[in-house]
């Protein structure tokens, strides 16, 4: 059976939230393994066959332990996971499209084959207290981030991507 790669990061929610829902969704079709950024790592990319990154934009980057997580993985699978299928989804608070942008290009250094345009749930938060506080994303996002989950899963599954 397929194993589809889920990496996130989050620290108010919001991503796990995505990342939780995708997971659930793509687990009816393939083997999923849901893994936070700063535990993932070169060895988990290897041995999955499709990915999902999934991490909040922090001051109009990808949030730090998620670059982390690429830096530590970069060069020990270049080369090695070309043409795997890959969706990204950014939980942002007013914009996203910077991180998705980021994420796009490590990808594009790696050959993936991108399945869709990035998801990026936006949450208005622009206050510190707001961008600081535990996120709820709502049902209807998180059914676009099921959306994703089940669609890579049955793709990968079928043989599409």
């Amino acid at each position: 059976m397929k194993q589809l790669l889920i990496v996130y990061h989050s620290m108010t929610g919001g991503s796990r939230q995505m990342a939780e829902a995708a997971c659930t969704a793509a687990s009816s079709e393939v083997t999923t393994q849901l893994k936070a950024a700063s535990e993932a790592g070169p060895e988990d990319l290897l041995q999955a066959d499709g990915y999902i990154f999934c991490a909040p934009e922090n001051l109009a980057a990808i949030a730090g332990m998620m670059k982390d997580f690429f830096d530590r993985s970069y060069y020990p699978v270049l080369g090695r996971i070309e043409g795997h299928p890959y969706a990204q989804m950014v939980c942002a608070g007013s914009d996203g499209a910077n991180a998705a942008r980021q994420t796009a290009r490590i990808a594009q250094g790696w050959r993936l084959k991108e399945i869709q345009p990035p998801l990026i749930i936006c949450t208005d938060a622009q206050a510190p207290e707001a961008i600081l506080a535990e996120k709820v994303i709502p049902e209807g996002k998180l059914k676009l981030c099921r959306d994703l989950g089940s669609a890579m899963g049955a793709g990968m599954q079928m043989g599409v991507f």
